[in-house]
């Protein structure tokens, strides 16, 4: 099959359940483009994108200025270079009476830039929801052919159905061929606004097992519990919590030690909040890592925490991949009842749920923890055969190759006749404004 993944960013070192699937379907003879609104970090990458060569199979949307005038000359300069090789996409990108502000923006003509001399595609799969706006947008402009299904990870069925209204999505319920969900929590959310519930399936975001080794936790020698988070410095990772919580276990556990691995914008109000409490000694910002430096700092650990919260945007998180990783390599973790989290982490069985911002119920599980080692051994393993089951890349990545088939399967004329062309409505003017500079992803 040939398939065409949209993403906003490319690559990206904390989404590796995007980069799983790539290289999942490329072991498996399937050529993959990826198609991206931004280039990411490329001095820090994960191997796999190095390994599989990647960036040479990955296209980027001409950056858009945001200056009217400098859109202008610029477009005016990629009208001319595209022309060569389509003219006819080209005029039809600039058709503002049927695509509407997408096309008087030129945010259509940009989008179609990667796109002018490619082949049809079987599959477009647009990673986000916000993606599958794109892949819309340009497939019904006639810039790229094939079956679209779209994924629901978390901000685009949460926060950014609260920004835009629960109307944001109709057109793509009605003209996408298929959607996915991360998880069942996030299925019910595109339902709840419209979407068919016999075409949206879950499906969990893999990681592979045989990467993270497991390891029957153990008190240290030195007496040192070693406490560990990860995940981007932002609000819905409830992080200010879980600091909290362990400054006051550290009144009666003098030796714990909490490593926060992860950046983001919260990262100076957080240390901030770490000095404040007077135990920079012990919590420490680790920053960024590498895929590699990561799996060394769990291996080093006792116990995973992952306090996410609804951040006041609603912003919510799916059964979080990193979190998979640490069960996997069997540490037993304390999270929240929040989003996806109940789905994969079993409460009293592989770790602990507590409500989200409670800061003495955080502490409690915790502290139990702490002065139970005997459970990490029956928790790590059942972590590990949870995530074995449920989550295993391998797995997961044959049933996608098999859900594309299904699709493709499916008449033409039934997606026909979810697809035909509608006029400028008020809905589409909603979407067009998404368009012209869509949201970063979660």
């Amino acid at each position: 099959m040939r398939i065409a993944f949209i993403v906003w960013e490319f690559p990206v070192l904390s989404e590796t359940f995007v980069l799983n699937q790539i290289t999942g379907l490329i072991d498996r003879g399937h050529q993959v483009d990826i198609y991206a609104h931004i280039q990411g970090n490329t001095t820090q990458v994960h191997p796999d994108v190095n390994q599989y060569q990647l960036l040479e199979r990955t296209y980027y949307i001409p950056t858009i200025p945001r200056n009217l005038i400098g859109r202008l000359f610029k477009g005016i300069q990629l009208f001319h270079a595209s022309r060569q090789k389509n003219p006819e996409l080209v005029w039809r990108s600039l058709n503002f009476f049927k695509h509407g502000s997408r096309a008087a923006s030129l945010w259509l003509l940009y989008a179609i830039t990667p796109l002018l001399d490619k082949e049809p595609y079987d599959i477009i799969h647009a990673q986000f929801g916000t993606d599958g706006l794109t892949g819309l947008s340009l497939r019904e402009a006639g810039a790229i052919q094939g079956k679209l299904i779209t994924t629901f990870r978390g901000y685009d069925i949460s926060t950014y159905v609260k920004e835009k209204g629960a109307g944001v999505y109709r057109q793509l319920f009605q003209k996408g061929d298929f959607f996915l969900a991360n998880c069942e929590f996030f299925r019910q959310a595109a339902i709840q606004i419209g979407c068919d519930p016999a075409r949206i399936k879950v499906h969990g975001s893999g990681i592979d097992c045989s990467r993270f080794r497991f390891t029957v936790r153990q008190p240290s020698p030195d007496g040192v519990i070693r406490i560990v988070t990860v995940g981007r410095l932002v609000e819905k990772k409830g992080i200010e919590y879980s600091i909290r919580a362990i400054a006051e276990l550290l009144k009666t556990h003098p030796t714990l030690e909490y490593n926060i691995v992860g950046d983001g914008k919260l990262r100076q109000p957080l240390q901030r909040l770490i000095d404040t409490l007077g135990v920079g000694d012990r919590i420490k910002l680790l920053g960024q890592k590498s895929q590699q430096a990561l799996i060394e700092i769990l291996d080093r650990s006792h116990i995973f925490v992952a306090p996410c919260v609804t951040a006041r945007d609603g912003n919510q998180d799916a059964p979080v991949n990193v979190l998979k990783e640490a069960m996997a390599m069997g540490l037993p973790v304390v999270s929240t009842h929040h989003g996806g989290i109940p789905e994969l982490v079993e409460d009293g069985i592989s770790g602990f749920l507590v409500p989200e911002r409670d800061v003495a119920a955080l502490g409690d599980r915790i502290g139990y923890l702490i002065e139970h080692p005997e459970r990490w051994s029956e928790m790590g393993q059942a972590g590990r055969t949870y995530i074995e089951t449920h989550y295993d890349i391998n797995q997961l990545n044959d049933r996608l190759v098999e859900l594309y088939q299904q699709v493709l399967e499916v008449p033409q004329d039934f997606e026909g006749d979810r697809s035909q062309a509608a006029g400028v409505s008020p809905s589409s003017w909603l979407l067009a404004s998404s368009f012209f500079f869509p949201p970063s992803s979660p």
